[in-house]
């Protein structure tokens, strides 16, 4: 049976989202049917509306969703009605990436999450009738309603019970990104140096893990000193803005160099500044989203003789649902408390939300759509 709702309609920078209605498709038999109760906003939405990925609009986005199982497919084991659940990304499953729990790296990411319908060509949604481009990440969660996957979803733990489902949404991305980055991605060991270039939500995500990791000193790295002086309180043994010579800065504190750099701007100039900053064996992580004809310069000698590594890195290297259980009980032992970035916005405020995180004015805003 199709479904109604009400979904922010993105049709391109120069317009403003617009909230429209919507109808759902009937679910196949592996997903699922979730009220979504919150979304964060991600700086992945922002790329698709500036088309800077290749994403067709007009679009429905949205993929840091959280809400409530209403209906599932015939084949669906992750949830049930009634669940309380956090989406994420969807991959295909049966790749050379997927068969080693590697499904941010899916051979078929492109028609799983980008592709604005079902892998198989099918879309999730209509607009008066016509297909309307969805399943953003398996999702398009800027909705009342969304059709995800069995392999996007995750059931929230009993442990966390009693954490409302707007702090819970923006674990699915922004947060999973540079916290797995530091603990899965690069293996960041304790004792050592790194220095996180960008303090919004990944960049702040990833201070907040290298102090969970053990990491010493831990740098962060920005223009805002608003967000310098956040990263300060969440993690950061030391913060430096980037306007004010932060390399040579670095070089004082570490002159050995750095363990780890992690570079969440997508600036090939702020990337090869920090890399020339890595001690021998250190490893830099790449996540920022650069234009798609940026390019990188490296020194061969010092990359080989050093033995040093450049990682480009998505979704933090995270299996999904392992990876958000851990991040969600390190946020219930008050190791990871991200909750000090967010700001809620009702949903016709999306417009409103966007500004405040473009302006820098918010770190991560979470639309509230509906009631839990």
């Amino acid at each position: 049976m199709t479904t109604n709702a009400q979904a922010a309609i993105c049709r391109g920078h120069e317009q403003p989202f617009t909230i429209e209605q919507v109808e759902l498709a009937d679910l196949a038999p592996d997903e699922l049917l979730v009220r979504v109760v919150a979304c964060g906003i991600c700086h992945t939405d922002l790329a698709v509306r500036d088309e800077q990925l290749p994403v067709p609009l007009p679009v429905v986005l949205g993929h840091e969703g959280a809400g409530i199982v209403e209906a599932i497919g015939s084949a669906v084991t992750a949830a049930k009605p009634g669940d309380r659940v956090v989406m994420s990304f969807n991959s295909c499953g049966d790749c050379p990436s997927c068969a080693i729990d590697a499904p941010t790296y899916c051979y078929n990411f492109f028609p799983h999450n980008w592709s604005g319908k079902r892998a198989d060509g099918s879309p999730t949604m209509t607009l008066a009738g016509e297909p309307m481009n969805a399943n953003f990440f398996g999702q398009s969660s800027f909705a009342t309603h969304a059709i995800a996957h069995q392999r996007n979803v995750v059931k929230v733990p009993d442990s966390a019970a009693d954490i409302p489902l707007e702090r819970l949404a923006p674990i699915g991305c922004g947060l999973m990104t540079g916290a797995g980055a530091v603990l899965r991605s690069m293996e960041v060991r304790a004792g050592l140096p790194i220095a996180v270039f960008g303090a919004g939500t990944v960049g702040i995500a990833a201070i907040m893990a290298a102090k969970i990791a053990g990491a010493n000193p831990i740098i962060a790295v920005d223009v805002n000193d608003g967000r310098l002086a956040l990263a300060k309180e969440l993690g950061a043994t030391h913060a430096f803005n980037a306007k004010d010579d932060a390399p040579g800065k670095i070089r004082e504190l570490c002159p050995q160099g750095l363990g780890y750099v992690f570079d969440t701007t997508g600036i090939n100039s702020v990337i090869e500044d920090a890399w020339g900053l890595l001690a021998p064996k250190g490893i830099c992580g790449i996540v920022g989203a650069s234009d798609p004809s940026a390019m990188l310069k490296f020194n061969e000698s010092q990359f080989m003789g050093g033995g040093r590594t450049v990682m480009g890195i998505l979704g933090g290297d995270s299996d999904v649902g392992p990876f958000l259980c851990e991040l969600i009980e390190h946020h219930l032992a008050g190791r990871f408390p991200y909750e000090k970035l967010i700001r809620t916005f009702p949903f016709e405020q999306i417009n409103e939300a966007i500004a405040a995180s473009e302006s820098g004015e918010v770190v991560k805003p979470v639309l509230v759509i509906g009631k839990e």
